[in-house]
């Protein structure tokens, strides 16, 4: 059996999950994208593409999170569909889909974030975040312990860029953004660092995909003749990922 018709099984929260419940001390370089994937979309697959090339990680896990304090429960999908959705997006090597945040019995991002480096000593995290994010984070339980527990990086996201930039967690944050050339070091950085990184959006919905709307050519951002972001920089290759990587 291939990797991928391994991982076209359905998958099931607590069973088949590619990360260890009890961590390990690998060394890797994981980027994080946690949600609802209420369905996964290409939005989350290029989210999580982008990441593993301009932040030179070995793997990103699409986190299924059991439940979303800010979201209501009404329309939200059991977890099994959920996951098996964001499975469907997985390669199983370098992009995974996990429920580990069930198993870890967390409800919020910051006690999520905490224990998956308490687990994982070893492995350098990225939170990965789209620009929506950034601007409700003020609304996240200890969003600024959030900032501090691990870097994070932020995707640009339709009609969300410049209310993120001007948002009051970017203020806030100010201090640790560094520029989108950094971004293949952002993973060492000790935290609060942050970048957000210029690139081609997609306008993928979850919210417009179950209401049957088809999803809009997007450009990439910043567009052209605008002021530049700060330490715009074109695509760089992705890493390998090591021996023993999650896979």
């Amino acid at each position: 059996m291939t990797a991928r018709q391994a991982d076209a099984r359905p998958m099931k929260p607590g069973q088949d999950d590619p990360v260890p419940r009890w961590g390990d001390r690998r060394r890797t370089r994981v980027g994080v994208l946690g949600g609802s994937f209420n369905p996964g979309h290409e939005g989350h697959l290029h989210i999580a593409r982008l990441a593993l090339q301009r932040l030179r990680l070995h793997q990103v896990w699409l986190m299924v999170s059991p439940g979303n304090p800010l979201k209501p429960a009404r329309g939200m999908a059991s977890l099994a569909d959920r996951l098996a959705s964001a499975g469907r997006l997985a390669d199983g090597r370098r992009i995974v889909a996990t429920a580990v945040e069930a198993r870890l019995r967390t409800r919020y991002t910051y006690d999520t974030l905490q224990a998956l480096r308490r687990r994982f000593p070893r492995v350098r995290f990225v939170w990965l975040m789209g620009a929506d994010n950034l601007v409700q984070l003020p609304r996240w339980q200890r969003w600024e312990g959030i900032a501090r527990a691990m870097p994070f990086a932020v995707m640009p996201r339709p009609t969300y860029n410049d209310r993120a930039l001007a948002s009051q967690a970017a203020k806030r944050l100010r201090h640790a953004l560094l520029p989108a050339r950094a971004a293949p070091v952002l993973a060492r950085c000790a935290p609060p660092a942050w970048t957000f990184l210029p690139a081609r959006q997609n306008a993928a919905s979850a919210t417009a995909l179950r209401a049957g709307r088809g999803t809009p050519p997007v450009p990439i951002w910043p567009p052209a003749g605008a002021g530049s972001h700060p330490g715009a920089k074109p695509a760089i290759a992705a890493a390998e990922p090591p021996a023993g990587a999650w896979t």
